[in-house]
C-alpha cells in the first residue's frame, strides 16, 4: 500500500518537476562550484531573471538588497570583461582541490584575468568568497568608471527597444565609440609624429631615421592608445555576453600585435644607430654582432606575443610548455643538425677565428666573411660566388684566417746577368733596401734581400719582405708600387734582368767592337744616380700614401 502512494506521489510531482526543468528552474543547492556559478548567472539572465537567488551565491551578505546589488555588480564586471564561463569545464566534484598543497576547498574562474575572484567552500557549500565579496565594489568601479548605466541614462525611452537582440541605445553607443575612434586616430597620428621623430633622434646634427620609419611608430602608437580607450568604453554597452567576449578578446590579440610592432620598430631604431656606432669602430667584432642580436631579440619578441596571444585564449600555456618538454627528446633528435649549427656560431662568437670582412681559406675555399648567422656564414669567393657554410662543420674545420694577419709576406727572387760587376751588384742591392726602407707600407724592422743563388742562366738576388696593410687591395697596391721601383732602379743603375735563355757570346770578330756591355761602375757616378733614384721613389710613393 504505501508503494502504491510512493508511485502516485511521483506521477503527481512528474509534471510540475517538468514544467520547472522548462521554466528554467535550477536546484539551489550550492554543493559544487558547478552549481554555485550556473544558479549565480542562470538566475540574472533576462528569461529566468531572479536575483535574490543569484544572491545565494554570495557569502557573508545579511542585507537582501546589497546581496542583490553585489551578485548584479559581479555579473557585470565579468560581462564587461568579456569572459565567458564555459559551465562543461567547471568542477562538479563537491570536494574539489585547487591547490592540495594549500589543503583550501577553493576554485577560481579566471585565475590569469581575474584571481580576485574565486569561489570557496563553506558549511558544507560553496560560496562566492567573502574577499571576492568584498572586492566586489572596486571591480565594478575599474570596469564601469562612468557608471554601468551611463549611454543609457543618456537615452531617452525608445532607445531601449530591440533590434536583432540588442537595444537601440547600444548599437548607438557602437557607433559613437567608432566616430570618436576614428577622430582620435587622426588626431593622436599628428600629435604623436614630431614627438617620436624627437625621440628617434639621437643628436641635431646626426643623421636622422627615416621619416617612414618614425611615420610607422607613430601610427602604430595611435592605433594602441585608441584600442585602450575602446576597450574602456565598451563594457558600458553592456553587449551580450558572446559578442562582448568576441569583442574583448579581439581587441587584446590586436593590442598583443601592436606592442610587438611597435617594439620591432624601435628595434630598427636602435639599430640604425647601433650601426652606424660600428662603422666608426676599428674593431669588426660589433658589425659581426649585430644581425644576430637582431635575429634574437626579434625571435624573443614574436615568441613573447605568441605566449601572450595564447593566454588571452585562454589556451593552457602550462599544459602547452609540459606537451613540449616530452617531446623535446624527438625534437631535438630531428634538429641536432639545427642545435649543432647553433652551438657552431656561439664557438665562433667566442673564438673569434675571423671576423666580417676578414679573408679566409678552408676546403678549398677562398673569400671574404659577408655575414655570421645562427645557422651558418656566409663567404664571397673571389669568383663572386656566394658559399654558404653551416657553422656546425666550420667551427671542426681548420680555417686558415688571412685577414688577421699583421702583416702580408711576400717573397720572390730577382734575377740579373752574370756579367754583372760586383760593386754593381752590391749598389743594385743597397737601392733594394732604400726602395723597402722608403716605402710607407712595408715592415721595417725586419727584411732581407741578398744575392743568393747563382742559378743556370742569372744572379738571384732574394727579395724577402712584408707589407703591412689590413686588405688584399692595399697589398697589391703596394707591389704594384714596390716593383715599379725595382724596375726604375735597374734602369737608372744599368742593371739588366736575366731570364732563361741560351746566348752565344762573339768577343770580338775581326772589323766590329765587342758585344761584352760597359758597364759605369765609378764610385761617384754610381753614388750620385742611386740617390737621385732614391730622392725620386721617396717622393712618388710619399704621394702615392
Amino acid at each position: 500500500m504505501l508503494a502504491k502512494k510512493t508511485y502516485l506521489l511521483l506521477f503527481l510531482c512528474l509534471p510540475a518537476w517538468l514544467w520547472g526543468q522548462q521554466a528554467g528552474e535550477v536546484p539551489v543547492t550550492l554543493e559544487n562550484p558547478f552549481n554555485t556559478v550556473l544558479v549565480h548567472l542562470h538566475y540574472l539572465q533576462p528569461d529566468t531573471y531572479r536575483p535574490e537567488l543569484a544572491a545565494r551565491t554570495l557569502y557573508g551578505v545579511e542585507d537582501s538588497t546589497r546581496a542583490v546589488r553585489l551578485a548584479i555588480q559581479l555579473k557585470q564586471v565579468l560581462d564587461g570583461k568579456g569572459l565567458k564561463v564555459i559551465l562543461n569545464r567547471l568542477p562538479q566534484d563537491p570536494n574539489y582541490l585547487e591547490d592540495s598543497t594549500a589543503n583550501r576547498y577553493v576554485y577560481t574562474l579566471f585565475p590569469t584575468e581575474l584571481p580576485e575572484v574565486y569561489l570557496e567552500k563553506t558549511g558544507g557549500r560553496w560560496y562566492y568568497s567573502e574577499e571576492t565579496v568584498q572586492l566586489i565594489p572596486e571591480l565594478h568601479k575599474d570596469v564601469y568608471p562612468f557608471g554601468a548605466d551611463l549611454l543609457l541614462n543618456l537615452l531617452p525611452q525608445f532607445g531601449q527597444q530591440e533590434v536583432l537582440g540588442m537595444a537601440l541605445w547600444q548599437y548607438i553607443g557602437l557607433l559613437a565609440i567608432l566616430l570618436l575612434a576614428i577622430l582620435l586616430h587622426l588626431a593622436l597620428s599628428r600629435l604623436l609624429l614630431p614627438l617620436v621623430r624627437r625621440f628617434t633622434r639621437r643628436r641635431a646634427h646626426a643623421q636622422r631615421v627615416s621619416p617612414d620609419l618614425v611615420a610607422k611608430i607613430a601610427r602604430a602608437a595611435s592605433v594602441y592608445i585608441v584600442l585602450r580607450l575602446v576597450k574602456a568604453f565598451l563594457p558600458v554597452l553592456q553587449l551580450p555576453i558572446e559578442s562582448a567576449s568576441f569583442a574583448i578578446v579581439v581587441i587584446r590579440i590586436l593590442l598583443v600585435a601592436l606592442v610587438v610592432y611597435i617594439l620591432l620598430r624601435i628595434l630598427d631604431v636602435f639599430l640604425f644607430y647601433a650601426g652606424r656606432f660600428t662603422q666608426q669602430t676599428e674593431s669588426k667584432m660589433d658589425d659581426q654582432l649585430l644581425p644576430m642580436l637582431k635575429r634574437s631579440i626579434q625571435f624573443i619578441l614574436l615568441a613573447g606575443g605568441v605566449i601572450q596571444a595564447l593566454r588571452v585564449l585562454q589556451v593552457d600555456i602550462t599544459t602547452l610548455i609540459a606537451g613540449i618538454s616530452i617531446g623535446g627528446l624527438a625534437i631535438a633528435l630531428a634538429a641536432q643538425d639545427t642545435l649543432k649549427n647553433l652551438f657552431g656560431s656561439l664557438t665562433i662568437f667566442m673564438d673569434k677565428p675571423f671576423q666580417i670582412g676578414d679573408w679566409i681559406n678552408f676546403s678549398g675555399v677562398d673569400g671574404t666573411v659577408e655575414e655570421v648567422g645562427f645557422r651558418s656564414t656566409r663567404v664571397r669567393t673571389f669568383a663572386n660566388s656566394l658559399v654558404y657554410v653551416p657553422n656546425g662543420k666550420l667551427a671542426d674545420m681548420v680555417v686558415n684566417n688571412y685577414g688577421l694577419r699583421a702583416y702580408r709576406r711576400f717573397n720572390t727572387k730577382i734575377s740579373i746577368t752574370y756579367d754583372t760587376p760586383t760593386v754593381l751588384i752590391d749598389k743594385f742591392v743597397e737601392g733594394l733596401r732604400g726602395i723597402v726602407a722608403a716605402h710607407p707600407h712595408t715592415r721595417k724592422d725586419y727584411f732581407e734581400i741578398h744575392l743568393n743563388e747563382m742559378s743556370g742562366s742569372s744572379l738571384d738576388i732574394l727579395f724577402y719582405i712584408f707589407f703591412e696593410t689590413p686588405t688584399w687591395s692595399g697589398e697589391l697596391k703596394a707591389r704594384h708600387e714596390v716593383l715599379l721601383g725595382v724596375i726604375d732602379l735597374a734602369h737608372s743603375l744599368g742593371v739588366r734582368f736575366a731570364f732563361p735563355t741560351q746566348t752565344m757570346h762573339i768577343e770580338e770578330f775581326p772589323g766590329t767592337t765587342a758585344t761584352t756591355p760597359h758597364y759605369k761602375t765609378e764610385a761617384g757616378a754610381m753614388d750620385q744616380r742611386l740617390e737621385g733614384f732614391l730622392s725620386g721613389y721617396r717622393a712618388r710613393v710619399s704621394d702615392g700614401s
